[in-house]
């Protein structure tokens, strides 16, 4: 039964669904949220055409980047696709494209205007599009853990490593403190390069990443982590605890890759018998451990496409691109589920949709610049420092 068919109950949308279609805003959330002017409405039919010529009426003027996660209305405007710090480079290596429209999330068009030059502007269709695992990091939170590790007597044997999916001013903290940011595909040389600066690790804001490439990959034992938890005095670990530890992992986690479970993989594997279990290393290390095989966006994306015709998959990742990928694969045969049972988008990935993308392309050919995402100078150098770092590793 719909509304329209009982309008005596006057039902009225709250501020928090209103906020999860676009249509609001909550300023508390992130900073500089909000949409001005009217979205075109979804149901409208001329979205696609709207969004074509709003795209060839400024030309090479702009360069649209979709992440791997974005929906298919979408990744089809994109110029390129890619996890975030691909997207990130692609931005830089085209100086002539005067306006880089980000399809993602707040931290990677951070990157983007980080590795972009003065000249070009970021844009954001959506300023509400964050990421709850960077947001489990806040630069207040960080320093005040240094402040500890600094009590405890260990500051100076800790070297920082920040995972890409952090803000800027994390990044930034990383560059300042001699650190380096990693991605899911090099965290494991990250992570050696840092043991060789010092004897302890920080690992920002990922938990699991951290963990997985310190136990899975390094050959560490869980007794060399401690989880520091920044609502609780201290991290929630003694000065003993903290000395003992090699890794100190901050207590953040991705929403979506969080939500798989071992439960979960034994039941995938009960329902398809030959499955083979393919899961993102930010997924629990008990998941992790239970996989047949462990790897970034792009490692998923390229062992799909090496796999052999007929073969079966559970894959353990956003949602959108297990989807586009079980229907790109499927003339070969190739049977690929989505891990849980429980469908799971990223939902703030998910706010870039096509309005938002419509709106913001329009709104650039018409000459006003919406949505800018701007790093200042000193966050900007030191964080562009951490990520020369990475670049530089081995």
């Amino acid at each position: 039964m719909t509304t329209a068919q009982t309008p005596e109950l006057d039902v009225q949308p709250t501020p928090l669904a209103l906020l999860l279609l676009g249509r609001e805003a909550d300023p508390k959330s992130e900073r500089g949220v909000e949409c001005p002017g009217d979205l075109p409405s979804p149901s409208d039919p001329d979205l696609v055409a709207r969004a074509r010529a709003a795209k060839e009426k400024l030309g090479d003027k702009v360069f649209v980047l979709g992440h791997h996660y974005q929906r298919d209305e979408v990744i089809q405007f994109a110029d390129v696709t890619g996890d975030s710090f691909k997207l990130a480079r692609d931005a830089a290596a085209r100086p002539e494209a005067e306006y880089i429209v980000f399809c993602g999330v707040h931290f990677m068009a951070e990157s983007a205007d980080i590795l972009t030059s003065d000249d070009q502007k970021v844009v954001l269709p959506d300023l509400a599009a964050g990421c709850s695992m960077a947001d489990m990091a806040t630069a207040e939170q960080v320093a005040e853990c240094w402040d500890v590790l600094t009590e405890a007597g260990i500051a100076e044997q800790v070297v920082p490593v920040s995972y890409m999916n952090s803000s800027a001013d994390i990044k930034a903290f990383t560059g300042k403190h001699g650190g380096t940011i990693c991605t899911s595909s090099n965290a494991k040389r990250a992570l050696g390069w840092a043991f060789e600066q010092g004897e302890k690790v920080l690992f920002l804001p990922d938990q699991h990443l951290g963990r997985n490439t310190a136990v899975r990959d390094m050959g560490m034992s869980l007794d060399d982590c401690v989880v520091y938890n920044p609502h609780k005095p201290n991290g929630g670990l003694t000065a003993e605890e903290l000395r003992a530890a090699k890794m100190i992992l901050w207590r953040g986690h991705c929403s979506v890759h969080g939500r798989f479970s071992l439960d979960s993989v034994n039941d995938v594997r009960e329902r398809i018998p030959g499955v083979n279990v393919l899961v993102h290393p930010e997924c629990k290390h008990e998941v992790v451990t239970a996989a047949d095989y462990v790897g970034s966006t792009e490692y998923i994306i390229k062992a799909l496409e090496a796999a052999p015709a007929g073969s079966k998959w559970a894959i353990g990742t956003e949602l959108n691109l297990v989807r586009r990928l079980a229907n790109r694969f499927a003339p070969e045969n190739k049977e690929i589920v989505f891990l849980d049972k429980t469908v799971c988008f990223c939902s703030t990935m998910n706010r870039i949709d096509l309005p938002h993308l419509v709106w913001a392309l329009e709104s650039l050919a018409e000459g006003n610049l919406v949505n800018r995402i701007e790093v200042d100078k000193e966050t900007e150098a030191f964080a562009k420092l951490a990520l020369e770092r990475m670049l530089a590793l081995p």
